[in-house]
Formats: structure tokens, sequence, C-alpha cells
């Protein structure tokens, strides 16, 4: 008898263990001495007692005696188990190793509970990726796994869809960060009044139509101009409403991200975000930003300051440290300057550390790569904090302007 008779037999009290077995008092008997010898039940009494939840007598598992469920273990296993005998562990048994969840994993009332780095419903699969990794790529910006709102697999958020048509569903994002239902007044799954009718919801937050503000959009704002000239106001020089930074209401543009000093202007046109590189360096250390364009100090150049005038060291040496993988001169796309390269000006999409990279496949959003909220490296979007999605057009902050 295993464990877990052993000590059901203690919580019921009718024997004592003994070397790992039940001796069990007169008048019961079983593995967890839990059957009475004598049953003062009609069996039509006993059968009621056995039914599991959908009605069906010790889940067509086991008999029923005296009221009580005795599972089906004629080979010994103890795997079928429960109350209602509603528990089969045989369905964790792989049935290429004939293990307990192919040995990498627990197995709890038929379902299997892997171990980090395998997966499947036998855990008979390995991620070709470290539990660290995987455990990483899962995080979500507020530092919880699947934004406590999904399972992790492999570096995969699953989400929890509360959708009941089984479509997208109100939960969604890379790692499940967006919740719709944050985005109606009153929530009901049956319903699509998001944002009060009066805007979009992106990734659980409004974004409010002109003439409405709020949480919900449930308020209305006075303004007299119309949508059209509010937006030519908000416009100005620029191909989009405020640069594509920020929410325009009533001729006027709020930048985002709220709080942020590094974006601003009348339309949101200047962002130093830009002067940084990917280690949040200004104009390399040689230069200062002014309205997202760096002024570099002599003897420096390049579009962040990068590129040193005078050079140490030969024109050899400095064409063998931008020679690419393939021998050619910064992959043929730029010139090379003290072993670096400087990329074509004219391809403006050209980019990386050999001129190797095509910013033209970086995701775009509103006709904005990256949406004009993070930088494109080597053809992937790498966003600014607060903002999520392959074109970083997803908005995490506490607050939405």
């Amino acid at each position: 008898m295993n464990l877990v008779a052993v000590m059901r037999a203690f919580n019921k009290g009718h024997g004592k263990c003994d070397c790992g077995k039940c001796k069990c008092d007169q008048g019961w008997y079983g593995d967890a001495c839990q059957y009475p010898t004598h049953c003062d039940l009609t069996k039509k009494k006993s059968n009621q007692m056995c039914k599991n939840s959908q009605d069906i007598i010790c889940s067509n598992a086991g008999t029923c005696h005296c009221g009580r469920c005795k599972c089906d273990n004629s080979d010994g296993s103890g795997l079928v188990y429960g109350k209602f005998c509603e528990c089969d562990d045989r369905e964790c048994i792989d049935d290429e190793t004939e293990e307990i969840c192919g040995g990498h994993g627990k197995c709890y009332c038929g379902n299997c509970y892997c171990k980090a780095g395998w997966h499947g419903d036998k855990c008979e699969f390995q991620c070709d990726i470290t539990p660290w990794e995987s455990k990483r790529r899962c995080t979500s910006p507020d530092g919880k796994i699947c934004s406590n709102r999904g399972t992790c697999v492999c570096g995969e958020c699953t989400c929890h869809d509360v959708d009941p048509t089984g479509d997208w569903g109100d939960i969604h994002g890379d790692t499940c960060e967006c919740d719709e239902r944050d985005c109606r007044a009153v929530y009901d799954r049956y319903s699509d009044d998001f944002c009060s009718g009066h805007g979009q919801c992106n990734c659980g937050r409004c974004d409010c139509k002109a003439g409405w503000y709020g949480k919900k959009c449930e308020h209305p704002q006075s303004c007299t101009l119309s949508a059209e000239e509010s937006i030519r106001k908000c416009q100005g020089s620029s191909d989009l409403p405020c640069s594509g930074r920020g929410k325009c209401e009533c001729g006027k543009c709020t930048c985002y991200p709220p709080g942020d000093r590094r974006v601003y202007g009348k339309t949101c046109e200047c962002d130093d975000r830009r002067c940084e590189d990917l280690d949040g360096v200004v104009c390399g250390g040689h230069g200062t930003c002014s309205c997202g364009r760096c002024v570099c100090e002599r003897g420096w150049f390049g579009k962040l300051c990068q590129h040193p005038r005078k050079c140490n060291m030969t024109e050899e040496q400095s064409k063998n440290l931008c020679e690419s993988a393939d021998g050619i001169l910064c992959s043929g796309k730029g010139s090379c300057h003290c072993g670096k390269c400087i990329c074509s000006a004219e391809e403006w999409y050209i980019s990386g550390e050999f001129c190797d990279c095509d910013d033209r496949d970086c995701d775009k959003h509103d006709g904005l790569v990256c949406t004009g909220n993070g930088i494109c490296s080597c053809g992937n979007c790498e966003c600014w904090d607060g903002w999520n999605g392959n074109a970083c057009e997803i908005w995490l902050g506490s607050e939405y302007p």
C-alpha cells in the first residue's frame, strides 16, 4: 500500500499502521481501513453517495461499498484514487518509457506537472532553452511571469483566455500583459462595449476619440475646434499628429510617455531618446543632444558622435576590423574609418556593425518604424521603457496620455 493510503487510514481512524500496512479495527477492511464490513444503507442510498458531480457512480473506475468508492486497482498499482475514483494517474504514464510523466515531472490526479525545462502532456518534450532563459522571456514588464495571467512553456506565454467563444480573448500579448477587460465600464464577457463607445482599447487602456476623456472615455470634453482643425493644429509640419509621439486633444499635444522630458515640443517633434545608444549613452559621450540630434564635440562625428576624426591605426589594420565574415568590407554598403563601418547615408535603412542589417525589416505602426517608441536594431525593434510589441506600439505605463 502506498503512503497516500496509509495517511488515509490515519485520517479515518479505523486502524493502525504497522510497517507500512494498515491493520484494521474490527468491523472495517480495505487498504486504508475505509470500508465497513456491515452496511446499514440501502443500495440506492449507497449508490447516491458514490456518485460524482456528473452523477456517475465512482467515475466508472470502481465499485460502491456502503456509500464509499472502492477504486479499481486490481494490479496493486494504486494509481486510481479519490473520493469518487476521479483521479487516474495511469493517464500520466508515458507510452514509450512507461514512466510517470516520462520521469520529468509529478502526477496529480491524472495531470502531469513538469519540471523546469520540460513540457507536454507527459513531460515528454525538452525545451531548447534553459529554464532561466524561459523565465526571462515570460517575464512581463511588471516583473511577473506571464503577468500572472498565463502559463509559461519554454519561453512562451499561454494566456488564460476568458473569451467563451474561443476566439482571440480579452487577455493577450507576448507576456499576457494586455487585459481588454480594463477597457469596459462594467465587465460583461458577452459585451463589446469598450471605452464607453468613445475610444479604442489599446492593451487594456483606452485611447479616446476627440472630444472624450477619462480612463474609460466616459467624460465628454468641451472643445470649440472641429476634429479636423484639432488634428491640423497638432500636426504642424509633421506627417502625423503630435509626430506620432503624443495624443492630440483640442489642438494641443500631450507627449508621451507622461513625465518623460526627453520628448517635447509643440507637436512632440523633439525626441532626445534618439540621441541615445542601446546602453543609454547620450551622443556617445562626445556631444550634446538638441531636439533629437547630436551636436558633436570637436574631433568626433557620426549620428551618435561615435567616430573619432583622428585614427591611430594603419589603413590595413582598420580594414581588417571592418571586414565581415564573408570577407567583404562593410558588406559593400559603407566605408571603413578607424576600424568601424560608416554605413551609406543614402540608404538610411542600412545599419549594423558591418552594415549588414536592413532596418526596413523592423515593424512599423502608423507609418513609423518601431512606432517612434524604440530603436531599430538590426531589423528588430528595441523598445524604450514603457513600450512593448513587435513595433513598440503598446504602451504599458501606469498612466495613459
